[in-house]
């Protein structure tokens, strides 16, 4: 079989999160598994994260696939609900709902009386400015919330847009910003990845790991085990063709790369039909026997080219890493121009996964 494998290392997970609750002494752990648990696999993945405290996805249709599939912990589902009917069904299968927009006060004075009352929490827009109740609004919204019967004010949260840049400033003001709604008698969440691992002071209640947990670094000077973080996915294919080509030969489409000399050129069964980014420039590079090669000519749909003069001896069949153990994703990401968190996400159907320990 020629379809590139994508194998996902549960022991390397369990590594990162332990890593998480290193770093975040004492906060309970909230594990985003959103979006296909980042591209690794839901259900797998909140199975082998079973040392979290909760879980967190983005939308409600993740949370009953967790359901569904037998996980009856906390699941926090970070955007909300929107109709009355995802309310009740949310209810009913003891979800916690983040409040961001008023519009969702409005359903909840449509809710029925139930059996057991609503989980919800409250995020507040200290500075991300995409989801989440203005700070001059949130104290109202707090104290409403606290008149409903049928409603458990479980804590608040907020979200950090440039955490990731550990001497921008904008953090610290984030975090004075929130300082006026951390109650006692509430839950709080403010840390992702970047905070975890980059802001201490925001290390309060509940931490929320994304892609730490997956075992890539969260800022763009740094990779996995400058963090003390394992690779999770490692992508590898085959060589299907090795070619003697001449200087002067182009490659691929476009003709955008020319052998500067007489050389051989491998062709492995990956491309952007399988999720490999279509702009990964020439010179991105990849492993073939474990050896450092690079991208030649353009990414097509079912194939990539790769100059192989500094491999010895290739042949039909030999393994090529894409990215993984020994080629850093943040590496590939940076020669693509996009982030590991697209990499992942953005694996398509065609690509079969291994999870093993």
């Amino acid at each position: 079989m020629t379809s590139p494998v994508a194998r996902i290392n549960l022991s390397a997970l369990r590594h990162n999160l332990d890593r998480v609750k290193e770093v975040a002494t004492g906060c309970r752990v909230i594990a985003a598994i959103k979006a296909n648990g980042y591209g690794h696999g839901l259900v797998e993945v909140a199975r082998a994260l079973a040392g979290a405290d909760a879980f967190a996805v983005a939308r409600v249709e993740e949370a009953l696939q967790l359901r569904h599939a037998g996980f009856d912990g906390q699941i926090m589902v970070l955007e909300g609900f929107n109709s009355l009917p995802e309310l009740l069904l949310c209810r009913d299968s003891d979800l916690d709902l983040v409040i961001h927009d008023r519009f969702q006060l409005q359903l909840l004075d449509k809710l029925p009386a139930g059996a057991s009352p609503l989980r919800l929490w409250v995020k507040i827009d200290t500075g991300m400015h995409r989801i989440g109740l203005q700070t001059g609004e949130a104290e109202a919204v707090i104290s409403r919330l606290r008149g409903y019967e049928d409603v458990r004010l479980v804590g608040v949260m907020t979200h950090f847009a440039n955490a990731d840049d550990r001497q921008n400033d904008y953090t610290r003001q984030q975090l004075e910003a929130f300082i006026p709604f951390i109650d006692p008698e509430l839950e709080v969440s403010i840390a992702n990845s970047a905070g975890i691992l980059g802001w201490p002071d925001s290390h309060k209640g509940w931490v929320r790991p994304g892609i730490m947990l997956y075992g890539t670094s969260p800022f763009p000077d740094s990779v996995a085990g400058d963090e003390g973080l394992e690779p999770v996915m490692t992508l590898r294919t085959r060589l299907i063709a090795v070619r003697h080509l001449h200087k002067g030969d182009s490659i691929g489409y476009g003709s955008t790369w020319t052998c500067p000399e007489d050389m051989p050129v491998g062709v492995a069964a990956i491309g952007y039909g399988d999720g490999y980014p279509r702009h990964a420039p020439s010179g991105t590079p990849v492993l073939v026997n474990g050896q450092r090669a690079a991208l030649a000519g353009r990414v097509s749909m079912d194939m990539i080219t790769l100059d192989l003069r500094a491999i010895s001896n290739p042949r039909v069949g030999d393994s090529v890493v894409l990215w993984g153990e020994g080629l850093p994703a943040e590496e590939i990401a940076r020669a693509a121009g996009t982030i590991t968190y697209e990499l992942f996400c953005r694996l398509t159907g065609r690509v079969k996964y291994r999870y093993e320990e």
